[in-house]
């Protein structure tokens, strides 16, 4: 099979990888020094609120309670499964939402349609720590709307044991064709629709942003014929408690929230009973960037921006990725050493050039609404055709 993978240009990439592994500017540099630090609220919030919109699992512990001591403010946190569903709220209402955090192509088609605030970076003056290389993207150049808050990759989840019970002691997962033809009916996709079909789209051949409506039509027709062999959840974001609880033996995840479940494993691996690992198969899989961003209508901008100033913070920021377990873009964190050794140094959490090479992004349909709707309309294709 043709498999033309759509390739990141290599000094895009370099700059992306590196940006996470050497010393950046001296501003960075000044703040990794200060990374013991303990961030200190400005005055005058005392008693106000704060509504956070995120994924699940997506801060550390004392990440909230923290900034709630420290700014004498209450934070309200909802969660979202999808970067669809988080848009699909914005567009009909902005229901008090102060900071969202949506992913790269969502930023783009959110700038495009009016829905963020431009932030006040006077008011942000932590976006000094973040790894340049993160900085000004074609998704928001010059960060107007944005900053990022972590960033990472979809591959594939697997259950070690059940995976060798199925396909022979000692086999690992390295290739899309094993998940989309694996044998038993214990597979769960994320129900995410533009990260699904780009994936096979870049399998078939094709650019993962096809604006050809017959490329994203084989897309569809290869994911249900595919998925009517052996999928048994479209996952909104909780793949990993299908894994962990057994129900499934293979799940197309983000990669923070696999490690989570192995660690929590390995951590405990008499009751546990099992191993599970993270690879992104061969032919290549999705790269992303979420980020911290502030919808029109927000009811405390001030806030937002202070809030966003704090997880910009290195030891925060730190303590997010540490627990997450995905990478951090804040350069102050890992230059001062608060970042898990084990974690810097695993190319799962932060992939080299080399793995880079064969990672896509997803762009924005901004130009022309009617290719998003076609791949909307696809995926609800394809989750009827699937019974989910």
């Amino acid at each position: 099979m043709n498999r033309k993978l759509i390739l990141l240009n290599l000094s895009i990439v370099l700059l992306f990888v590196l940006g996470t592994t050497v010393l950046a500017q001296d501003a960075t540099e000044e703040a990794a020094a200060e990374a013991g630090a303990a961030w200190t609220c400005p005055d005058g919030f005392q008693g106000q609120e704060l509504s956070f919109y995120n994924w699940a699992t997506y801060v550390a512990e004392d990440t909230i309670p923290n900034f709630e001591a420290a700014c004498g403010v209450t934070v309200l946190v909802t969660n979202f499964g999808s970067n669809e569903e988080m848009l699909d709220t914005l567009r009909a209402e902005n229901k008090g939402y102060d900071v969202i955090v949506p992913s790269d192509y969502t930023v783009s088609i959110m700038r495009a349609e009016g829905l963020l605030e431009p932030l006040d970076k006077t008011n942000i003056p932590n976006i000094a720590n973040v790894s340049p290389g993160l900085l000004d993207r074609a998704f928001d150049p010059g960060n107007e709307y944005s900053i990022p808050y972590q960033w990472g990759t979809v591959g594939v989840g697997y259950d070690v044991n059940a995976v060798a019970e199925v396909l022979g002691e000692g086999v690992e997962l390295t290739s899309w064709e094993q998940i989309f033809n694996y044998p038993e009916r214990r597979v769960a996709w994320l129900d995410d629709g533009r990260i699904l079909i780009g994936t096979a789209l870049v399998y078939l051949g094709f650019d993962p942003n096809t604006e050809n409506m017959d490329e994203l039509q084989q897309a569809v027709d290869f994911l249900i014929e595919a998925g009517q062999k052996n999928v048994v959840a479209l996952a909104p974001d909780n793949g990993q408690e299908l894994l962990a609880t057994d129900q499934v033996d293979v799940v197309i995840e983000y990669n923070g929230d696999i490690f989570q479940v192995a660690d929590a494993c390995a951590a405990d691996a008499a009751a546990c009973g099992t191993e599970y690992a993270y690879t992104i198969p061969q032919e290549g899989g999705n790269v992303w960037i979420d980020n911290m961003a502030i919808p029109v209508g927000a009811p405390n901008k001030a806030l937002a921006e202070v809030f966003i100033n704090y997880i910009l913070d290195p030891q925060v920021g730190a303590d997010i990725s540490n627990y997450t377990l995905y990478a951090s873009p804040n350069q102050a964190s890992i230059d001062g050493g608060l970042i898990d050794p084990a974690y810097l140094e695993s190319t799962a959490i932060y992939p080299d050039a080399e793995a880079m090479t064969s990672l896509f992004n997803l762009v924005g349909f901004t130009e022309n609404f009617e290719v998003e709707q076609a791949y909307n309309d696809a995926w609800t294709d394809i989750k009827i055709a699937l019974g989910q």
